[in-house]
C-alpha cells in the first residue's frame, strides 16, 4: 500500500518508518533481516528504525576500526563475526560514540545516547544467543552508563499564563512573526492550550483527526506509543480554546489527504511535529530566555501542576501514559521529596510547652 494513498496520520508514519528500516536494513549484513523479522511482533516500526539505526553504526565502526574487516564491504560481513566481538571491542565502541565524524559531520552521544545504543546492541546479541546461533553475548559483559538525573524544566503558573496571551496577542513576536500571526493565532492558543491542559505528547497531538475531539465528554481520542488508543478528557480552558479554532478550521479548505486533520499548517497541510516544536520555540522565547522549552516541557509542565493539585503518582502516570508508574516516580521524585518534606512537621506528637 502506498503511503500517499492512506489518510489515517498514525499509519503514514508506521509505512514511512518500514520503509525506512528497510533502506537501513539493506545497507547492513544479510543476517540482521533475521532479527528484525524477529521482533516485528512485540516492537513498534518507530522502534525497529531505531534499532535498525542503532546496529547500523555499529557494523560502521567495526568497518572503520578492525583491519580484517575493513577489507570488506559491510553488507559481507558473516555471522561468525558476532563470536569474534569482544567485550573490550565494545567498551570501545561505546568511547567511539563519545565522538565519531561521518561524511563529513560531527557525531556525539552523552550518556542517555550511549546508553540507548548499548540496549540496542544487547538486545541484538540476546536475539542471536538466545536462539544458539552464537556462542558468546559480549554486550551482555558492558556495563550500562549510569545516568544523571536531569532536574525537570518546566514552566511556572505564571509563565504558562504568559504564553497563552503571547500566542493569542502576538505582542512580543517580531515584525515578521506577526505578519503570520493573525493567521495562526486561534490554532496556536488550541494547540498549546491541548498540551498544556492534557499532556498528551506532540506526537499524540499532531495526529489528531477532527472527529477525534468529543465536546459531549471533553474528551479527544489518541494514539498512544505502542499503538493503542486511549481517551484523554479536557477542561474548560481547552474546550473554550478548541472551539474557538473550530469555528475558522472549518472555513479552510485542506489540502488533499489532510481533510481529516483537526490541525493545519499554513500550507493547510497536517501540521508535522517540528512545526509544533518551531511555534513552542517562537512563543517561549517572549516568555523565557533561562528555559529551553519544547512541546515536552509543556508535557512536564502538566504532570508537575497535576502531581502538585492530586499528590496521586498513579494518576499522572495513567493520564500521562506511563506504562510503569517508575517512570513517572523518577520524573517527579523531586516533588516526592517535597511532599515528604511537606508531611514532616504535619502530625504534633505533643502540645508545645509554654517556657518554664
Amino acid at each position: 500500500m502506498d503511503a500517499k494513498n492512506v489518510n489515517n496520520y498514525h499509519d503514514q508514519q508506521n509505512i514511512g518508518n518500514v520503509e525506512k528500516m528497510r533502506e537501513v536494513v539493506a545497507m547492513l549484513p544479510p543476517f540482521c533481516k533475521q532479527f528484525f523479522r524477529g521482533i516485528t511482533e512485540n516492537t513498534s516500526a518507530r522502534t525497529r528504525l531505531a534499532y535498525a539505526y542503532d546496529i547500523r553504526i555499529f557494523f560502521e565502526f567495526l568497518h572503520e576500526t578492525n583491519s580484517a574487516l575493513s577489507r570488506m564491504e559491510i553488507t559481507e560481513f558473516p555471522l561468525a563475526i558476532l563470536d569474534q566481538i569482544t567485550r573490550e571491542d565494545i567498551e570501545e565502541y561505546t568511547e567511539y560514540l563519545s565522538y565519531y565524524e561521518k561524511d563529513g559531520k560531527v557525531y556525539t552521544n552523552d550518556e542517555r545516547g550511549k546508553k540507548r545504543k548499548l540496549c540496542s546492541l544487547r538486545s541484538f546479541y540476546n536475539y542471536y544467543f538466545e536462539s544458539e546461533l552464537i556462542k558468546n553475548n559480549p554486550a551482555q559483559l558492558v556495563p550500562l552508563p549510569k545516568l544523571h538525573e536531569k532536574e525537570i524544566v518546566r514552566l511556572d503558573a505564571d509563565e504558562v499564563a504568559i504564553l497563552l496571551d503571547q500566542a493569542e496577542d502576538g505582542t512580543g513576536l517580531t515584525k515578521a512573526q506577526q505578519r503570520f500571526h493573525k493567521a495562526t493565532a486561534a490554532r496556536d492558543v488550541a494547540l498549546l492550550t491541548l498540551l498544556l491542559g492534557t499532556g498528551i505528547r506532540v506526537s499524540e497531538c499532531v495526529g489528531l483527526d477532527m472527529n477525534d475531539v468529543d465536546f459531549k465528554n471533553n474528551g479527544v481520542k489518541i494514539r498512544r506509543k505502542g499503538g493503542y488508543e486511549a481517551v484523554v478528557y479536557f477542561g474548560e480552558e481547552v474546550e473554550e480554546a478548541l472551539r474557538a479554532y473550530l469555528e475558522e478550521r472549518r472555513h479552510v479548505i485542506p489540502q488533499t489527504g489532510h481533510e481529516n486533520a483537526l490541525f493545519l499548517s499554513i500550507q493547510n497541510r497536517r501540521i508535522s511535529v517540528r512545526a509544533v516544536e518551531n511555534m513552542v520555540k517562537k512563543y517561549s522565547a517572549t516568555v523565557t530566555s533561562l528555559k529551553k522549552i519544547t512541546p515536552h516541557k509543556l508535557r512536564s509542565t502538566y504532570g508537575t501542576s497535576l502531581y502538585r493539585e492530586t499528590g496521586d503518582i498513579y494518576l499522572v502516570a495513567d493520564v500521562l501514559g506511563h506504562k510503569d508508574v517508575n517512570t513517572t516516580r523518577k520524573h517527579y521524585a523531586a516533588l516526592e521529596d517535597e511532599r515528604r518534606r511537606y508531611a514532616a512537621d504535619k502530625v504534633r506528637l505533643r502540645e508545645k510547652r509554654g517556657p518554664k
